[in-house]
C-alpha cells in the first residue's frame, strides 16, 4: 500500500461539547442521531480543536482542509470563529459555512451575505430539511451560483431523485455531494435506491462532485473489504476526477483511528494511477474549495 504523498481532508469539525447551544446533537441527552444510524454517539462527544485534529492526522501530510460546520443554528457565529482561527495560524484553508431554511428566501440571502466576509469562506451546507424545490430553496441555489459559491449538498439516497431535478436548473453552480451520498442502510434495496440517485446526480455533469466521506457512519467499521463496493461504485459512477476523500472527523473517528481511515482510502486505490491518487487525496478537492 502507497501513502498518499500529501492530504487536502475535505470535511473536518471542530467542537466543544460543552457548548449545547451551538452543538445541541452532543448533549449526553440528545437522541436525535439515531435517526441517521448513530445510536451511539458517545465516543465522538470529545473536544475536537485545531491541535488535536493535526495531531491525529500528523502521519498523512495534511497540507490543507475544509472546515464544514455543523453548528445547525449558530453556523455565522461558527464561521466567524473558525475565520479568526485561520487568520492566526492558517488554516484551516477553506470553510463551508451553513443556512437555515426556516428563514425564508430573504434570511437565506442574509446569511450568506454575513459569513462572505470571512476569508477562505467558499460555500454552504444546509440545514436539514429544506427544500430545494421551494422559493427558499431555489433563493439559495441562485445566490450560491450567482456568487461562484459551492453548495455541499446533505442528502440520503431517497432524496437524492428531487435534488437531482431542482439542481438541474442551475447549470454553472458547483455542488458536492457530501458523505457519498449519504447510505443509511446496507440492504439490497437501499443500496439499489443510493446507485440510482447517484446515476442522477452523475448525469448533472462535470460541475457536481463526489465527497468519499462518512461511510464509518452507515457501516459502523472501517475497513477496506466494507468500504470497497461503495467506493469502487462511486469511482465507477463519478470517476477519479469528480470524487475525493475527506475524513468526517470526530464523526468517523467513532470507528476507528485517521490512521485506520485514510490506510483503508489508500488501500482502496493503491492500484490507481499516480495522477488519480493525487486526485482522490488532495487536488480534485483543493480545485473544488480552491485551498
Amino acid at each position: 500500500m502507497e501513502h498518499p504523498q500529501r492530504v487536502v481532508d475535505a470535511h473536518v469539525h471542530h467542537w466543544d461539547p460543552a457548548r449545547t447551544d451551538w452543538y445541541p446533537f452532543l448533549a449526553a441527552a440528545d437522541t436525535s442521531l439515531a435517526a441517521v444510524g448513530m445510536p451511539d454517539a458517545d465516543r465522538m462527544r470529545r473536544p475536537f480543536d485545531q491541535p488535536t485534529y493535526l495531531a491525529e492526522a500528523g502521519h498523512w501530510n495534511v497540507e490543507a482542509y475544509v472546515h464544514v460546520t455543523a453548528a445547525p443554528e449558530h453556523f455565522v457565529g461558527e464561521t466567524a470563529e473558525i475565520a479568526r482561527l485561520a487568520k492566526a495560524t492558517g488554516q484551516p484553508q477553506a470553510i463551508i459555512g451553513g443556512v437555515d431554511g426556516r428563514d425564508g428566501a430573504a434570511g437565506i440571502v442574509a446569511q450568506l451575505d454575513a459569513q462572505a466576509g470571512a476569508p477562505g469562506f467558499r460555500g454552504v451546507r444546509a440545514s436539514a430539511g429544506l427544500d430545494l424545490d421551494t422559493d427558499t430553496g431555489h433563493t439559495l441555489l441562485g445566490a450560491l451560483q450567482d456568487r461562484g459559491l459551492v453548495y455541499d449538498l446533505v442528502v440520503h439516497p431517497d432524496g437524492m431523485r428531487a435534488a437531482a431535478a431542482a439542481l438541474a436548473a442551475f447549470p454553472d453552480l458547483t455542488v458536492v455531494v457530501e458523505h457519498a451520498g449519504w447510505p443509511l442502510a446496507e440492504d439490497l434495496e437501499h443500496a439499489a435506491a443510493w446507485r440510482d440517485g447517484l446515476a442522477r446526480l452523475a448525469a448533472l455533469g462535470p460541475r457536481v462532485h463526489l465527497k468519499l466521506s462518512g461511510l464509518a457512519m452507515t457501516l459502523h467499521r472501517i475497513d477496506a473489504a466494507s468500504f470497497r463496493p461503495w467506493v469502487a461504485h462511486s469511482l465507477e459512477v463519478f470517476g477519479t476526477a469528480r470524487c475525493f476523500f475527506a475524513s468526517n472527523f470526530p464523526v468517523d473517528g467513532m470507528f476507528g483511528s485517521y490512521d485506520d481511515l485514510y490506510g483503508t482510502y489508500a488501500q482502496l486505490v493503491d492500484e490507481l494511477a499516480a495522477p488519480a491518487r493525487d486526485g482522490l487525496f488532495a487536488a480534485n478537492a483543493a480545485r473544488v474549495y480552491r485551498c
